[in-house]
């Protein structure tokens, strides 16, 4: 499908001091979507979103550069299901994304949106996990679908996806997309979709291939950008000049200074990754890894114990971390510097959201002085150096994650809800209700946070008990 040039205009986050943000209900929302926004806490629309929203709501095209935590998924996920005919149980729109955790993130807050129209059915489609649960779904029809292109695309060869009543394509992080080869698997699968529809765009970068992307598949889009940039006076950030040789034990002496709950700590290298790993482990650190040669099951579980503050530190490369919105994220460490001074934005972005304050640690040796030089130039401020011998352990105790998972084998089609879980822990089981933390319902798992104390104690009785009149299998993680 060939386009003109799209439009261009920048959103810049607004400075402090700037007017406050504009609200939903400037937009044309029915009322049932804006008192379901009401009731989720969107009370004024992010940058991207106001910037996105009236363009993608009259029916444009659109391509929009924004960072992953700016809210971009309300932004595609709004126009998205206003454009649904729930008496219609057919596949009118589609998200595709680059990898399963994304997805799913994804699917939960469309899920969440969609609370505002009765009976709209939404699923997940991607790899990792077996096909013939998802075939069996597909027979019974679907509104939306999210997944990733490979999985799509083999749904759609063996004839169990039909995308021919497709209103809205959304492509997610798509620079991710293009970076894992997935150009002509999306090229693919639009395809297969109706000429007339919208398409939304939504990407962290803008390098060449998302203009060729968007060349081949939009028509005469809109383009927009928020700069990826952050409010200073919430996000803490802190340079310390290291040698390679002490760079690793520094992580372990700041997170013993500072001692955040949950901390996010990138290396550019997957050996850098184990290495950093089994050194916090050995000190008696909460920690696990997020790289790319873990299997799907793996990454699903490392994720789920550090959204549920049962790990305290996660080391991850840029690559495995990409895509993924956490939340309540205290602290950011830069193990390495990043040569790319716009992935250094984004890395530390993902602390001091919403109306949370973030630490931001930067580990520099002398050789990395160069790089940090043009990221103090796009961020527009110098480097705040701070000496190592500054850095004292606050307690002697190791620093532990305040909470231990529980794995729940029961799948969702079994219809388990958090609140049978929660039950089952505060009835009978005698656990106050403040003890526990996340439930997280998944496909195959669902998964439940205790406070660690508490772990062996909630262990032994969902063993001993029945979840909504059924025996379950449950093991600590």
């Amino acid at each position: 499908m060939s386009t003109d040039s799209p439009a261009s205009t920048t959103s810049p986050a607004s400075p402090e001091g700037q007017p406050a943000a504009p609200g939903f209900d400037q937009l044309k929302l029915g009322p049932a979507m804006l008192a379901n926004l009401d009731r989720l806490g969107y009370k004024t629309m992010t940058a991207i979103q106001a910037a996105s929203l009236p363009i993608s709501l009259a029916g444009r095209d659109l391509i929009a550069q924004a960072k992953t935590g700016s809210g971009k998924t309300a932004a595609f996920a709004i126009p998205l299901l206003t454009r649904l005919d729930a008496s219609r149980l057919q596949v009118q729109a589609i998200v595709l994304c680059p990898t399963r955790e994304l997805a799913d993130q994804v699917t939960q807050e469309l899920r969440r949106l969609a609370r505002a129209e009765e009976n709209i059915k939404i699923l997940t489609l991607t790899g990792g996990v077996k096909m013939g649960g998802q075939r069996h779904s597909l027979a019974f029809g679907a509104h939306v679908v999210v997944g990733t292109p490979g999985r799509v695309m083999d749904l759609l060869e063996r004839g169990n996806l039909d995308l021919g009543e497709v209103n809205t394509l959304v492509l997610d992080e798509a620079d991710r997309m293009l970076d894992m080869g997935f150009h002509d698997s999306i090229a693919w699968v639009a395809s297969h979709l109706p000429v007339q529809r919208q398409t939304l765009l939504f990407s962290a970068t803008y390098p060449e291939g998302i203009a060729r992307l968007a060349a081949r598949f939009l028509r005469q889009p809109e383009r927009i950008s928020v700069q990826a940039q952050h409010d200073a006076g919430k996000i803490e950030q802190r340079f310390y000049e290291v040698t390679e040789s002490e760079r690793l034990a520094t992580v372990a002496r700041l997170l013993n200074h500072f001692r955040p709950v949950s901390t996010l700590a990138f290396c550019n290298t997957k050996q850098q990754c184990r290495q950093l790993v089994e050194l916090l482990q050995a000190a008696g650190f909460s920690a696990l890894a997020l790289h790319g040669e873990l299997e799907q099951r793996e990454r699903d579980q490392v994720l789920v114990q550090f959204a549920q503050r049962s790990c305290s530190v996660l080391v991850a490369t840029d690559i495995a971390a990409r895509g993924l919105d956490i939340g309540g994220l205290e602290a950011v460490i830069n193990v390495d510097v990043t040569p790319d001074a716009e992935v250094h934005v984004h890395r530390i972005g993902r602390t001091g959201r919403v109306d949370q304050a973030g630490l931001a640690l930067n580990l520099v040796s002398g050789k990395e002085m160069v790089v940090l030089s043009q990221i103090e130039k796009m961020q527009g401020r110098p480097a705040q150096w701070h000496e190592l011998a500054s850095l004292k352990p606050a307690s002697a105790e190791p620093l532990q994650a305040p909470m231990a998972t529980l794995q729940l084998l029961v799948e969702r089609r079994e219809k388990i809800r958090a609140g049978d879980i929660l039950g089952a822990l505060t009835g009978d089981g005698g656990i106050a209700g403040d003890k526990i933390g996340k439930i997280t319902i998944g496909e195959f798992s669902s998964y439940v946070a205790v406070q660690r104390d508490l772990a062996r104690v909630a262990l032994r009785h969902l063993a001993a008990t029945k979840v909504k009149g059924k025996v379950v299998r449950v093991r600590l993680l």
